[in-house]
């Protein structure tokens, strides 16, 4: 069963393993509250799935090791228990759903891992790693629904606890929930007055779904670019620890973590991957009463592929206003897009590109429509411009 001195042994196991992750204040994020940053973006392998992963291995007997070990990952628990292989001598094989990014495969490649890649999501991954297990005895790792690795996750809480010791709320990521059973089963256990939030992303929000009927509930399909949280199921053990210790669960969309993205790298020159800006986007978006509150949201890894990122910060910059596109009707005639021109720069604006169409069907034959894209410093600033366009006599669609 899982208790405090399991985790406090677990931070015992890891003390030569993993570092001590930084809490970093967010003044940025602090509005009405103070929001701090637990970054596990910046542990070893990435990710806070390390703590998990090396306890439940160093758990394991000489017999079972000399087996080998197996594990299903979209990428972070992957990494963690290639290393912890690595450093016990254990032969590993990782089975990881094709979609995961390309970054976090050769990663754990480069630990050493046998990899595996199936071609779906996570729970595709999971089914073939069980069926490999049956077929070859080899000990089965699992990414959250084990104890040894809910407590590997607990000890992030014990450092918490240490780094603020007032902390009102704490808002964790959640994918198939070890990491908010480990937070949550530690803070209420010492410190039950701090309250524990949940954040999941809408197009996989299994922990969120199953708490709404309460019942473990299977989602027919995961859709969301924060590949780590992409479960379509939460484990057993984890969802009977989110009951009982859980405060509340919320859901952002991909566009709001897209955001958060961008907010951290911008404000806090931190890169987090998509399943690590939840609890951030949670806070940024307002979906939790944090207000008057010492709150550390957890960052939980770090490991978003390169190709992704560009597309996540153009994203976030449309999300929030910094990229704006505008379609403008007008006669075509000589001086309109000098005009246009000189009113976007006026107010400050950039433009970047232009698009000019000739007017189709069901237009009138000199019509023609100007497209802008554009910097701009946010979402009023954009209202702005459009408000100083439509003054002038410009038709907007």
């Amino acid at each position: 069963m899982l208790s405090l001195e399991k985790i406090i042994i677990a931070a015992n196991t890891l003390k030569e393993v993993i570092r001590k992750t930084d809490l970093i204040y967010s003044q940025a994020l602090s509005k009405n509250n103070e929001i701090y940053l637990k970054a596990e973006n910046l542990q070893v392998t990435g990710s806070f799935k390390v703590r998990g992963a090396y306890v439940k291995v160093a758990s394991l007997s000489d017999e079972q090791k000399a087996k080998g070990i197996i594990a299903c990952s979209a990428g972070n628990h992957a990494q963690g228990v290639a290393l912890a292989a690595q450093k016990s001598g254990i032969k590993s094989t990782i089975f990881i759903p094709s979609t995961a990014p390309i970054s976090k495969i050769e990663a754990t490649r480069k630990y050493g891992a046998q990899i595996e890649l199936v071609d779906g999501v996570y729970d595709d991954a999971y089914n073939a790693a069980c069926k490999f297990q049956k077929e070859t005895g080899a000990e089965f790792i699992h990414p959250f629904d084990d104890e040894d690795v809910i407590a590997g996750q607990g000890t992030i809480a014990l450092e918490l606890l240490e780094q603020l010791p007032d902390i009102d709320a704490v808002i964790v990521p959640i994918g198939g929930g070890g990491l908010i059973s480990g937070i949550a089963y530690t803070i209420k256990t010492l410190k039950p007055s701090c309250k524990v939030y949940g954040v999941q992303a809408e197009g996989a929000a299994s922990m969120f779904h199953s708490f709404e009927v309460n019942k473990r509930e299977e989602l027919p399909k995961v859709s969301t670019f924060a590949d780590g949280t992409a479960v379509k199921m939460p484990g057993v053990h984890t969802f009977e620890l989110c009951q009982k210790y859980v405060d509340k669960i919320v859901t952002v969309s991909d566009d709001e973590i897209a955001t958060a993205i961008l907010t951290l790298m911008e404000s806090q020159k931190l890169v987090a991957e998509g399943a690590g800006a939840l609890s951030v986007a949670a806070a940024l978006f307002k979906k939790l009463p944090i207000e008057d509150k010492k709150v550390v949201c957890v960052v939980s890894g770090g490991n978003i592929d390169v190709n992704i990122l560009s597309r996540v910060i153009n994203r976030g910059l449309l999300k929030s206003g910094r990229l704006s596109d505008l379609t403008i009707e007008m006669l075509d005639k000589p001086g309109q897009l000098k005009e246009v021109s000189q009113i976007i720069a006026d107010l400050g604006a950039n433009v970047i590109r232009v698009r000019h169409n000739q007017g189709g069907e069901g237009t009138d034959i000199n019509d023609c429509y100007l497209k802008i894209s554009m910097e701009t410093k946010n979402l009023r600033h954009f209202c702005e411009i459009k408000q100083a366009l439509s003054k002038a006599g410009y038709r907007l669609s």
